[in-house]
C-alpha cells in the first residue's frame, strides 16, 4: 500500500523503504521513518499534495512522489 491511498485519520505502519534516491532515503530514516514505525494521517492538502502525517509526536509533511518509496500497511481506519 502507498501513503497516497490513505485517508485523514487512518493509522499506518511502515513496512519497508524501497530503493530510491539515496539522499532522500537517508533523510526519511533520519526523521524516524523506519520499518515498524506507526503514524497517523493528519491532513491532506486540497489537491492531494502534500500529505501531513503525525509520527513520534511531530507533524511531518511529505510529497506524494517522495513518499512513494515507503511501503506501508494500514493498521486502523
Amino acid at each position: 500500500m502507498q501513503l497516497r491511498e490513505m485517508q485523514v485519520g487512518h493509522i499506518g505502519r511502515i513496512v519497508r523503504i524501497q530503493a530510491g534516491e539515496a539522499v532522500y532515503r537517508q533523510r526519511l530514516i533520519a526523521m524516524g521513518l523506519i520499518p515498524g514505525t506507526e503514524f497517523k494521517v493528519s491532513r491532506i492538502a486540497p489537491l492531494g499534495d502534500p500529505i501531513e502525517i503525525t509520527v513520534r509526536g511531530f507533524a511531518l509533511s511529505l510529497r506524494k512522489d517522495e513518499a512513494g518509496i515507503l511501503q506501508i500497511e494500514q493498521v486502523s481506519p
